[in-house]
């Protein structure tokens, strides 16, 4: 008669498990003791303070879906009749949502037909040394915002460049300098284009909700290119000085030039109607459609028949997940203004920053760049720093009379900075977590330890230059 083997027992609870469940648990016990205690904050307050914190606790701690954490955040304030039940459809039905989904169709076939990549090496082609491959590889990475509008999409489509110069460069240093350099310039050059990140849109909507104004597209290129350029100049600069000798950055290189026939008839179809939904963007001031309407104009005629991708693709180019992940910020942000959380936040911010007591315009933008810079070390989703930051320092905007349009860029700006830990972005995992020679931790605290104050310095010079020469001033 066989003999059953005895049961096998669970493996016991590591403490790293236990650390997972009891720090998001404590965190939530903490935020709920700190809503109850203000005698002056209303109930609706309350609830919505505690959901937006209950979110970002989630969010920063735990591995479950942003867009699911955010959902259940929202439904919380719905249920208990914080916020209306039609603001969630309302925002998961605004022109934001729509502008993303033609966006990332248009991204889609920029991928998909191998425009991109034809592009990028016939720009790349062109450079014989290491430190013109790095300043080629920075001018081809910048505009790429402009028509693909998540930082991971754009990760994608730059990784298979990074591995076919890696292995051309065939030498260490070179490799692990451009792991960094791609992402980097990827995400400093984010702040180029409206539609770089979602958070800029979020950014814009609740602009918008509280003060009836945004910017176009047209203005946030306008306001955003040249800063994008700027930080992304000076991030390659960096980059070769603290990971490059002068031998290497002067070394002559080869990129491996691949066959390319003429150009295919997806990729001039791309082309041809991303230039044309670009244009169109940039002056909507002249013929009244909104960006929304043109891109959702131009992704149907990049998914009709004999297009540049099928329907199907084009769907599934969407990143369905962020566009709910969105919505569920709206709703969140619009709770923190309408409940009056926002601005008993702002009131607190006021006493313990010493903002209260400023009166210079330079002390304002530094407070502002500081606060929005360092945001990621504690918040590592975009939207999540956009949804916590945006409506204080919309009430900053009304409290000082300052152009509160002037106040969500500048401070958008700093939010896009997230280069200290890998696990600030998408793009920053992705090409560490490559085969082969990539960039270390540690590295990328260095960098940012040398361009974070570059990135305030930028921020102070260009306010008090361009910014306001283009009238873009608090």
């Amino acid at each position: 008669m066989a003999v059953r083997p005895p049961p096998s027992q669970p493996d016991p609870p590591r403490p790293a498990d236990r650390v997972r469940v009891l720090l998001p648990f404590s965190l939530t016990i903490a935020a709920g003791l700190a809503v109850v205690l203000p005698a002056t904050l209303p109930a609706p307050a309350r609830l919505a303070l505690f959901a937006v914190l209950l979110a970002i606790i989630l969010w920063s701690t735990t591995s479950l879906n942003v867009a699911y954490v955010g959902l259940g955040a929202a439904m919380l304030l719905l249920l208990t009749g914080v916020s209306p039940q039609r603001r969630l459809f309302d925002s998961l039905a605004s022109n934001v949502i729509w502008l993303m989904i033609g966006a990332f169709i248009l991204g889609g076939a920029v991928e998909q037909s191998g425009l991109a990549m034809r592009l990028a090496q016939r720009v790349i082609e062109r450079a014989r040394t290491v430190r013109g491959l790095f300043w080629f590889l920075t001018a081809v990475l910048v505009p790429l915002s402009l028509f693909i509008p998540s930082v991971s999409g754009r990760a994608v489509i730059a990784i298979p460049v990074f591995r076919s110069i890696s292995s051309s460069a065939a030498d260490r240093r070179v490799t692990r300098a451009l792991a960094l350099l791609f992402p980097t310039v990827i995400l400093v050059s984010t702040i180029c284009s409206l539609v770089g990140a979602g958070s800029h849109l979020v950014a814009n909507k609740l602009l918008s909700q509280v003060t009836g104004r945004r910017l176009s597209f047209g203005e946030w290129v306008l306001y955003g290119m040249p800063f994008g350029m700027v930080a992304s100049g000076a991030a390659c600069a960096v980059i070769m000085a603290l990971f490059l000798d002068g031998e290497r950055r002067a070394r002559c290189i080869r990129v491996a030039r691949r066959p390319r026939g003429s150009m295919s008839r997806s990729e001039r179809i791309t082309l041809g109607v991303g230039a044309t939904m670009v244009v169109l963007w940039l002056s909507e001031r002249w013929h009244g459609y909104e960006s929304a309407t043109v891109t959702l104009a131009g992704a149907l005629v990049l998914t009709a028949p004999g297009g540049a991708l099928s329907w199907k693709e084009g769907v599934k180019a969407v990143d369905w997940n962020l566009l709910l992940f969105v919505g569920a910020a709206l709703v969140l942000g619009g709770a923190l203004v309408d409940t009056g959380a926002a601005g008993w936040l702002f009131q607190a911010l006021l006493h313990s920053s010493g903002i209260e007591s400023a009166r210079g315009h330079l002390f304002l933008v530094m407070a502002v760049g500081v606060i929005s810079l360092t945001s990621h070390l504690y918040l590592t989703s975009h939207v999540a720093r956009v949804v916590a930051l945006g409506p204080i320092l919309l009430h900053l905007a009304a409290d000082r009379d300052l152009d509160p349009a002037a106040v969500i860029f500048i401070s958008t700006v700093g939010i896009d900075y997230c280069l200290t830990f890998p696990v600030s972005s998408k793009a920053l995992l992705m090409f560490q977590g490559l085969e082969g020679e990539t960039f270390r931790p540690a590295d990328l605290v260095l960098l940012s330890a040398v361009m974070l104050p570059i990135h305030l310095a930028l921020i102070v010079v260009l306010y008090f230059t361009y910014w306001r020469w283009m009238g873009l001033t608090l």
